[in-house]
């Protein structure tokens, strides 16, 4: 596999200062540019189409408008137009280290695979917000980030800011679903149903800019947990009991603070050892003091958002007799 058969996917929606950052960054990448850049703007009131033309004498681009239907739609969008025989789908958030694609190449033509992830890395350019919800997504000691193990490759589930997938497994799923976060996962699960098998390069890294604040990462996290009941009920045999720590661990924060009025102190005791652990690898891992800080924000913004988002769905699917869709209208784009 070379260059010449990767078509770049990247739906973008009112950020057209991204498209010209991700896109510097596709001139800065070792190797030959034979491959194919796909932009689809998703109904923008913003347009990124003149950056787009600025590009055009250096890099191969296609430009498509569209109604907005959402990112998997976007994506979907793009793949059907795309010329290449395998996809590699981007956020417009992230930008590229120049060796990403050497080792993208590199690794699927030792072991190729239909589809596969990369992980996500915060820039030393990053802002401490950007920084420390990196952190709190990536770490090991929280519930975001990297989604498998060396040990269970085959079983990875790719994220869609940074994915690849063969144009034989596209056309075999029909690609991403109209759910809205959670198209990524139900699509690696729709995969592995079809025998086709996902996997991790650690190498092949993306800068993810992530630009939120804290009251929009809780609603992130927070959709992130109300769709995960939806794909357990989609897909039973994934079900994990893994998905309940974040309600657990903040109904335990409850009860420890409850506990403390009667003079019971190991509970709370367990909850700053926690607290204190992730502030250690914070500091160890971001090499600053007021990122750690931020971090420790974080962690509880994203337990607290996806652990509450999670039981709610939970609780709803399980006592209403309506379909996901009627029950979370607002976790599916309409069809266009």
């Amino acid at each position: 596999m070379t260059a010449n058969d990767i078509s770049f996917i990247i739906p973008i929606f009112n950020r057209p200062e991204e498209a010209k950052e991700l896109l510097e960054s596709f001139i800065a990448l070792d190797g030959n540019k034979d491959f194919e850049i796909v932009i689809v703007e998703d109904g923008s009131k913003i347009s990124s189409k003149t950056v787009v033309e600025d590009y055009k004498p250096q890099l191969n681009i296609s430009y498509y408008y569209k109604e907005n239907s959402g990112p998997g739609d976007s994506r979907n969008y793009g793949m059907q137009k795309a010329r290449g025989n395998y996809f590699i789908i981007l956020d417009s958030d992230c930008v590229l280290p120049k060796q990403y694609l050497t080792n993208v190449l590199s690794s699927l033509n030792n072991t190729y695979v239909d589809c596969f992830g990369g992980p996500d890395a915060a820039h030393y350019s990053f802002s401490n917000i950007q920084k420390a919800i990196n952190f709190a997504m990536t770490s090991f000691i929280t519930t975001g980030g990297i989604r498998g193990k060396a040990s269970s490759i085959n079983k990875f589930q790719p994220r869609s800011f940074n994915m690849g997938i063969s144009k034989k497994a596209f056309e075999a799923t029909g690609g991403f679903g109209r759910i809205h976060p959670g198209e990524d996962p139900d699509l690696s699960i729709r995969l592995w149903k079809l025998g086709f098998e996902t996997k991790l390069i650690p190498e092949a890294y993306v800068y993810h800019k992530r630009r939120i604040s804290w009251s929009k990462f809780y609603n992130q996290v927070y959709k992130f947990g109300s769709v995960r009941p939806i794909l357990n009920t989609w897909h039973p045999y994934t079900k994990k009991i893994t998905y309940w720590f974040p309600s657990v661990f903040c109904l335990g924060v409850i009860i420890s603070l409850v506990a403390l009025l009667f003079n019971i102190t190991l509970p709370i005791y367990l909850v700053l050892g926690y607290f204190g652990l992730s502030f250690i690898i914070a500091i160890v891992s971001t090499k600053n003091i007021i990122v750690a800080v931020l971090s420790l924000l974080a962690i509880v913004i994203q337990f607290f958002g996806y652990g509450y988002g999670f039981l709610k769905s939970t609780l709803k699917l399980m006592f209403s007799n309506k379909n996901p869709e009627e029950l979370f209208p607002n976790l599916f784009f309409r069809k266009i």
